[in-house]
């Protein structure tokens, strides 16, 4: 049956889009940018995949009739792309270092720049045809050759939380110089193939260079009214939307007329776009969902229907696709290092900088397309050139952990942290709202210190770090670009810093160290931070009703399972008090991390008591440990006489915890057996016990047998005193 034109287009569009975000997400599993599924996604649905093990339907899907349909919409997703990559890009990334950054980045266009010309020499009668001049191919390689993607650089820099750093200043300017220039050398290689003579070409550069006076001059003066309006109506109305998108086809227009490319009239409306914080994230925001979701993975599957690896049929081939990646990779990491050494940069620094700018991502596909469709290069190189852009943006990651790990990030951050008192003991507290987890807090300052205020002779040994980590969703969103990422966490730490300061005890605010920053993967980032740091527990608050399913879903679940820490779970009744513990003891090593952190708030506050409930069923009965009964014998009387263990025989030991649970403020409870079993749920008593307890409710999952969650609390206390007659710390691990 032969399907209308309109409803054959549609049906190819749920298939792009559908397959690019899934795709897309499967790479970023993998710690990939987006932009590289969606590409891959792209090449998927073409003749290198599709075509090959499906060449009948996907003859029926995507005939030839349909690709210059799509080629409209991929364009029209160019226009807007490339608008919004000029809206992103501000002055100020050229303001840091823009000494350095100059010579690197003109050197790292230049160095490439020539070996793709001296490549080209090679390439030219091997793989392209005598209707385009060698000046026009060795220009068009040599721009390839030279790109650096800035927007996938901008969102690996802030995934890596390098916007703070020196080298993430340095990266993003760099990239900024390079992205002005090399849309420059393609402008000029672009005008050269048209015309296959750059004698020819000289009109079309002067005129090019007269629109980008004009725009700087004349239509930026103009758009600065756009900033007054925005001041005024502090928002953008549909009206105001649909003159700049006008102004964004009309400067298309005219570039395309003047003989560049309509994609540079897109983008120099973006550049002279006024900068102004509201004005550019509405009008962002606005454009970019529409564009990214929808008309960009059509230009992705545009560019899949049109690479063929199948032209790659010989060794002799492939090798010449080695020797294209191994140019671009070379050349660009070369002329970046050499620079950046000659400016000073430190070795570790100028490497990590090599491989960033070795991002070539979706910026390097748009200049292939056009170089495909001005028949510069041919379908052949085009390949490989695709191919080359692939491994390139895939290895940028990989190799910057290599070179550049989160710790040393962490240690380059600009924000002082901590203080110069070395904790022994360190709690860390992710926070997902400011606002609604006072109580998390206040938990967190009972287990690390309790209401003891420090003397000189006796200071806290205890750390609390509040953990707020902001969640990068798209690679290409506003919201994951540096500037905005600063403003966001700048935006967040004042919250935290707020909450802080809401805490009455002012040794509890000295005790706080809060960690604000970006993170692809909130969970994988909470747990790096644990094990950088050190901390000896992970303290999580959990405030949804999914444990009435038995499931432990989300972050929590994910922290719990791939945390190599000690982690609590803390489900806050809004009870505020902590003065009488309920901690229910069934032999496991779960429950003997509850009873050691029940411990450690025992002695960290003299109105607290604690009450160790054994709960058994008929004639069964569950000894304390040995090392457990030890300690207790030999706490001081103080503290002993806080503490009570009675015996409660029940048929259904969840109903006596419930029962008991009515006389508590909080009840610590370790996950059930049968977490190490199935890693997404507590296991039933745990989950249940989150549903049922009437108090607040403590869950605990031990990780490591060898921590001591008491060991710092008793030696530092001079109070508490566990041997009077000795200096001696007896063994406290349960």
């Amino acid at each position: 049956m032969k399907l209308d034109t309109v409803v054959l287009v549609l049906i190819d569009i749920l298939i792009v889009v559908g397959l690019s975000r899934l795709v897309g997400l499967g790479f970023r599993r993998i710690k990939q940018p987006l932009v590289i599924g969606e590409i891959v996604a792209g090449i998927m649905l073409g003749p290198s995949l599709f075509g090959l093990i499906a060449p009948g339907v996907a003859a029926a899907l995507f005939p030839p009739t349909m690709i210059p349909h799509l080629g409209v919409l991929s364009q029209i997703g160019l226009i807007f792309f490339m608008f919004l990559i000029g809206l992103e890009l501000d002055p100020k990334y050229l303001k840091s270092q823009i000494d350095i950054a100059v010579l690197t980045s003109h050197v790292s266009i230049l160095v490439p720049f020539s070996l793709g010309t001296l490549l080209s020499l090679l390439l030219y009668p091997l793989v392209s045809s005598s209707d385009v001049s060698f000046t026009a191919f060795a220009l068009f390689l040599g721009a390839a050759m030279s790109i650096t993607a800035f927007p996938v650089l901008a969102r690996i820099i802030t995934e890596n939380n390098l916007q703070g750093t020196r080298l993430g200043t340095l990266a993003l300017t760099c990239a900024a110089v390079d992205d002005v220039t090399a849309w420059c050398v393609l402008a000029l290689a672009i005008a050269v193939a048209k015309y296959n003579s750059m004698l020819k070409a000289l009109p079309t550069i002067v005129e090019a260079i007269v629109y980008i006076a004009l725009m700087i001059t004349v239509v930026r003066a103009f758009l600065q009214n756009l900033v007054s309006y925005y001041n005024r109506a502090g928002r953008l109305n549909q009206f105001t939307l649909a003159g700049i998108y006008m102004g964004v086809v009309i400067s298309a227009l005219i570039t395309e007329m003047i003989g560049v490319h309509l994609i540079f009239g897109a983008f120099l409306l973006g550049a002279v776009m006024p900068k102004h914080e509201g004005l550019t994230r509405e009008l962002a925001q606005k454009t970019e969902d529409f564009v990214l979701t929808f008309l960009l993975p059509i230009f992705f599957a545009y560019s899949g229907l049109r690479t063929q690896i199948g032209l790659l049929n010989s060794p002799i081939l492939w090798l010449l696709c080695g020797l294209v990646l191994a140019v671009a990779i070379v050349g660009k990491y070369v002329g970046t290092y050499v620079a950046a050494r000659f400016s000073g940069v430190p070795k570790r620094d100028a490497a990590a900088l090599g491989w960033l700018m070795n991002t070539r991502g979706l910026t390097e596909l748009i200049v292939l397309n056009i170089g495909l469709s001005l028949g510069v290069i041919s379908p052949l190189l085009f390949t490989m050139l695709v191919i080359m852009a692939l491994v390139t943006t895939f290895m940028t990651s990989p190799l910057l952990e290599w070179i550049y790990p989160k710790q040393k990030i962490r240690e380059d951050m600009i924000e002082a942290v901590g203080s110069e008192i070395e904790p022994d003991y360190r709690i860390l507290v992710p926070i997902a709202n400011p606002n609604t987890q006072q109580g998390l807090i206040q938990l967190a300052i009972a287990i690390a210190a309790g209401d003891k205020s420090p003397s000189p002779d006796h200071p806290i040994s205890a750390a609390v770090y509040p953990l707020s980590l902001i969640q990068l969703e798209e690679d290409y969103a506003y919201e994951s670009t540096p500037g905005e990422v600063e403003r966001l966490i700048a935006e967040r730490q004042v919250q935290v810093q707020e909450l802080i300061d809401r805490l009455e005890l002012p040794f509890a605010r000295a005790m706080m160290r809060p960690v604000v920053r970006a993170a692809g993967d909130v969970a994988q980032e909470t747990v790096r931070v644990a094990e950088g740091d050190r901390v000896d527990l992970i303290l999580m608050g959990w405030h949804r009703p999914a444990f009435s399913k038995n499931r432990l879903g989300g972050r929590v679940g994910q922290i719990l399972s791939i945390a190599h820490v000690d982690v609590a779970v803390f489900v806050d009744r809004q009870h505020g008090k902590l003065e009488n513990l309920l901690a229910p003891y069934v032999p496991n090593v779960h429950n003997d991390l509850g009873l050691e952190i029940a411990l450690r708030l025992l002695v960290n506050s003299q109105n607290c008591s604690l009450t160790i409930l054994r709960v058994s069923q008929e004639h069964q009965t569950h000894d304390l440990p040995y090392e457990l009964t030890t300690l207790m014998g030999r706490l001081p009387a103080s503290i002993r006489d806080r503490i009570h263990i009675p015996h409660v025989e029940a048929d259904n030991p969840l109903e006596a915890v419930v029962t008991a649970s009515e006389q508590a403020d909080l009840t610590i409870a370790g996950a059930s057996r049968e977490w190490g079993l199935e890693r997404q749920t507590l296991g039933y008593y745990a989950d249940a016990l989150a549903v049922r307890c009437c108090s607040s409710l403590l869950i605990t999952r031990r990780y490591s047998r060898v921590t001591s969650h008491l060991a710092s609390v008793l030696s530092n206390n001079p109070h508490n005193s566990i041997n009077s007659g000795t200096s001696e710390r007896p063994e406290v691990s349960l």
